[in-house]
């Protein structure tokens, strides 16, 4: 039999409406047998997300105060989705044994839990399936990070024993049974878990948008939508700042090779984004696949006769940065030159001291910090076969009017990273897109 693990997020479980949208999709296909649940989010606007609302109880709750105002409210949150739905949820013990936590000082990540673990258990009532505590298979080591080993002992072997289940996203729990969450990507990665535990055929990630965009629709109007992208053009695209899907989230899924797909819960009949090892040849339309960047970056220059002979001296530089507790971001150089490029927010505290060292242990001819940089990826599968990409992209820019302050391409050719001045940012993202679009 198939399995496919569907994913939903806070969007997605945020009313009664969007719980029968989900029911629809999950009851429409067999082989969707495990759902991992977010937390209730926003139904409008200027609405409240459950985990903000289970926060500001703790809050209360930490000064001593009265706080069955805030979880009346929370109470009521899940309830109205119960009532709408016509369905009965006992939810008052769940709330009983949430307010004894809270009251017993409660730490922040049982806190955060909360909207996942409920409405996880209301939407297992809705659909009829079992409900699996990620306590009770989401293991974490001590200093936060997963437990792999233990994790996918436990996770495998309550997956067997079930036709289907819900399982709450975002947590797990620490060997001493406390409750401990992810520091990134949340239920995104519980997901990605739940797939590779149950060797899932698929991994489907269901949120309120259609996939994965070529580029920010806040720079570019109507950007063309990804339908295939692999692993690594996701990990470069995410980590430059495109947020459909956390790049972190990717690793358990990828492990063994499980394809990703986004999907609508708004819009099912839309295909999405489909992430896999390798692109297939026929999806290869666009020698590009997206652009993605983000602003606030600085770069540290240095320059120094004859530095290609000094044996040591990169590495002098690095260890520097590393001391001070920098993390880098490119570093662009040349025979005589480093470029290092890293947040310029990371630097500013440790700016004298930064300057000081490499002027001190170092003695370079010039040494400067040059500020208000962005920096974009411009990614893509066909980049490394289709000669003149990277033509096309730098005379964009250059048609656009827009000076170019750092280039960075990986031997992989991939990527290629570009810099260009803060003020010029959204102008030559435009200026890309154009030049590629379909």
């Amino acid at each position: 039999m198939q399995t496919t693990v569907t994913k939903f997020g806070g969007t997605s479980l945020a009313s009664a409406q969007q719980f029968k949208k989900v029911a629809e999709i999950i009851r429409s296909d067999n082989s969707r047998r495990f759902v991992v649940a977010s937390a209730p989010g926003k139904r409008t606007s200027d609405d409240i997300k459950v985990t903000d609302m289970l926060i500001s109880c703790s809050k209360v709750a930490a000064e001593g105060k009265d706080f069955t105002k805030e979880l009346a409210m929370i109470r009521d949150r899940f309830v109205s989705i119960a009532d709408e739905l016509g369905i009965s949820f006992d939810i008052d013990p769940e709330l009983e044994s949430i307010a004894a936590q809270l009251s017993a000082g409660a730490s922040e990540d049982y806190v955060k839990s909360r909207g996942e673990y409920l409405n996880s258990k209301l939407l297992a009532e809705y659909l009829g399936f079992p409900f699996i505590d990620a306590a009770d298979v989401i293991i974490f080591n001590e200093n936060g990070t997963l437990n792999n080993e233990e994790t996918y002992k436990k996770l495998p072997a309550v997956l067997k024993t079930c036709k289907n289940a819900v399982i709450p996203g975002f947590y797990g729990s620490k060997m001493d049974g406390s409750i401990c969450t992810f520091s990134r990507g949340g239920s995104d990665v519980t997901g990605a878990i739940v797939a590779h535990a149950a060797d899932a055929e698929i991994y489907e990630n269901w949120t309120d948008v259609s996939g994965m965009l070529m580029a920010d629709p806040r720079i570019v109007k109507d950007p063309a939508p990804i339908e295939f992208i692999s692993y690594a053009e996701l990990r470069e695209l995410s980590y430059m700042g495109a947020s459909v899907l956390h790049e972190e989230a990717v690793f358990p899924a990828r492990t063994i090779g499980i394809p990703i797909n986004i999907r609508n819960t708004n819009r099912p009949d839309d295909s999405g984004t489909m992430i896999t090892k390798a692109v297939p040849p026929a999806a290869k339309k666009n020698p590009i696949t997206g652009i993605a960047g983000s602003k606030g970056f600085c770069s540290v220059l240095i320059e120094q006769e004859m530095m290609n002979t000094e044996i040591g001296y990169a590495a002098h530089v690095l260890k520097i940065f590393a001391d001070l507790g920098l993390s880098i971001e490119h570093m662009p150089s040349g025979i005589d030159t480093m470029s290092v490029v890293l947040k310029e927010s990371d630097v500013l505290p440790v700016r004298d001291e930064l300057l000081s060292r490499l002027e001190e242990e170092l003695h370079p001819n010039t040494l400067t910090i040059e500020s208000g940089i962005s920096l974009i990826a411009v990614v893509g599968h066909g980049m490394s076969y289709k000669p003149g990409v990277a033509a096309k992209v730098f005379s964009s820019i250059a048609n656009a009017g827009v000076n170019i302050r750092m280039l960075d391409q990986g031997s992989s050719e991939l990527d290629i990273i570009i810099g260009v001045n803060d003020e010029d940012y959204e102008k030559a993202i435009c200026a890309i897109y154009e030049e590629f679009r379909a």
